[in-house]
């Protein structure tokens, strides 16, 4: 039974009622309901506060993309046998600018991850202060294992079908999980040959030899860093001296424990999807390097030449290793509520979600009953997103800043973020809670946008 909308309605039962008429409509899609229950649970207040908001049903409109694209991807692979994949792209809301938001391929891809993901980007890409709105993509196609002739070969007949809804100025993929500058490139390449043009800001991410940005590939990482940074120092607490675990091992994972490990922590352990590894005396970035972005290699490599390391299979036990900061990188609901127990229990001071939603909502409630710093994703990792909007105006300016002047303006970008958040939390009642800070500070912008554009 699909629930009835009113003006009448309080804002709490509003709220409810567009959650109960998600669920109806998007039946089995439990990754997209979860995203709309954490965010539509922190804006009561804003609601409260809005009464507009109800007049113009924002959120039954803002949960509904503009536009989903679903395709065949079919290829070749290395043996002559013909493969086939699918492929997403969600065009969740353009309020604020074009579409903005990664390219996913890995085997989980489905259509409720798409729009978890592309749902979350909006409010996110609104937090960073740039012109763009919220999207997202991939492929159920997976890189590991694949030649560079089988990705290329996938890349291309991906490209083929999603180069009629993209562009400069409407929507404008990046990188996620399984997509790097090799994809990229790949899909830059097939973009180039279809549309016989030279539109560099049609892709982000891209090699710094056709138009990428120096900082791109540290953004998310460093960002993240930068952000729970401001948490710390807010409570006059630094990384100096700290003890940091770090999920993933992958571009975002790898940059967060740089910058971490340059403002003065101890990175004692990373992971990938099969174990984790944990280093006493502090992670090898050098080796982890070496093997994730040269060798492409397991993270269990590493105690081969770090024999002092310890590696055990299965991810979710690294969250059992005593820190003062956890920054979970990997991937979403990683740290579930017996996790986020255990990480209290071991006197964690911080959280930094680098990772799109790798919090449960049960171990996000245990966090911050107990008190400990949390910088919720769309906040926290909002540097990769960030960065490539940078790239765009590079791009549109025909430009190139240097690192330090991307670095300087990711990190104001970060600290914006921190303070719009901490206002947003103290404003509408809940001081402290970056959780509904982040979530009310990217909403509203959105909403107010929407209202001015009239009913489209």
């Amino acid at each position: 039974m699909v629930s009835t909308i009113t003006k009448e309605q309080t804002a709490k039962e509003y709220v409810q009622a567009v959650y109960d008429k998600v669920i109806s409509r998007n039946q089995g899609e439990s990754e997209f309901h979860q995203a709309v229950k954490e965010i539509f649970d922190s804006l009561i207040p804003a609601i409260e506060a809005n009464p507009q908001y109800i007049k113009h049903n924002i959120l039954e409109r803002i949960v509904e993309p503009e536009r989903v694209v679903y395709f065949r991807v079919p290829w070749l692979d290395d043996n002559g046998n013909v493969q086939v994949n699918r492929g997403f792209r969600v065009q969740f809301n353009s309020a604020i600018g074009p579409y903005k938001g990664g390219l996913r391929f890995h085997p989980s891809v489905n259509a409720s991850i798409i729009k978890f993901l592309g749902f979350e980007q909006i409010f996110k890409n609104s937090l960073t202060g740039q012109p763009i709105g919220g999207g997202k993509g991939g492929s159920d196609f997976d890189p590991k294992g694949k030649s560079d002739n089988e990705v290329m070969r996938f890349c291309q007949s991906f490209m083929t079908e999603l180069y009629r809804y993209i562009g400069p100025d409407t929507d404008v993929p990046a990188g996620d999980i399984g997509v790097g500058g090799r994809e990229i490139g790949y899909m830059f390449g097939q973009y180039k040959r279809i549309r016989s043009g030279n539109e560099a800001g049609v892709l982000t991410g891209k090699g710094l030899l056709y138009g990428g940005s120096l900082t791109r590939t540290e953004a998310t990482g460093y960002g993240c860093v930068y952000f729970v940074n401001e948490m710390l120092e807010s409570k006059g607490l630094s990384y100096e001296g700290s003890t940091v675990v770090v999920s993933g091992s992958g571009n975002v994972s790898i940059y967060a424990i740089e910058k971490a490990t340059q403002l003065g922590a101890k990175v004692v352990a990373c992971s990938d999807s099969n174990g984790y590894i944990y280093d006493a005396d502090g992670i090898d970035l050098a080796l982890v390097k070496q093997l994730k972005e040269v060798d492409r290699k397991r993270i269990s490599e590493y105690v081969k030449s770090r024999p002092q390391a310890t590696y055990t299979e299965g991810c979710t036990g690294i969250w059992s290793i005593p820190c003062d900061i956890a920054l979970p990188c990997a991937t979403q609901n990683e740290i579930n509520e017996e996790s986020a127990k255990v990480l209290v229990a071991n006197g964690v001071k911080a959280i930094g979600e680098g990772a799109n939603m790798p919090s449960t909502l049960e171990a996000i409630e245990v966090f911050l009953n107990a008190g400990v710093l949390f910088g919720p994703a769309k906040a926290a990792n909002a540097g990769g997103v960030a960065v490539s909007a940078l790239e765009m105006s590079q791009n549109s300016m025909r430009q190139s800043w240097t690192f330090e002047e991307v670095d300087a303006k990711l990190h104001q970008i970060m600290k914006n973020i921190f303070n719009n958040s901490t206002a947003a939390a103290e404003k509408y009642g809940h001081p402290g809670n970056l959780v509904v800070g982040a979530n009310i500070a990217g909403f509203t912008k959105v909403a107010d946008i929407m209202i001015a554009h009239g009913v489209v």
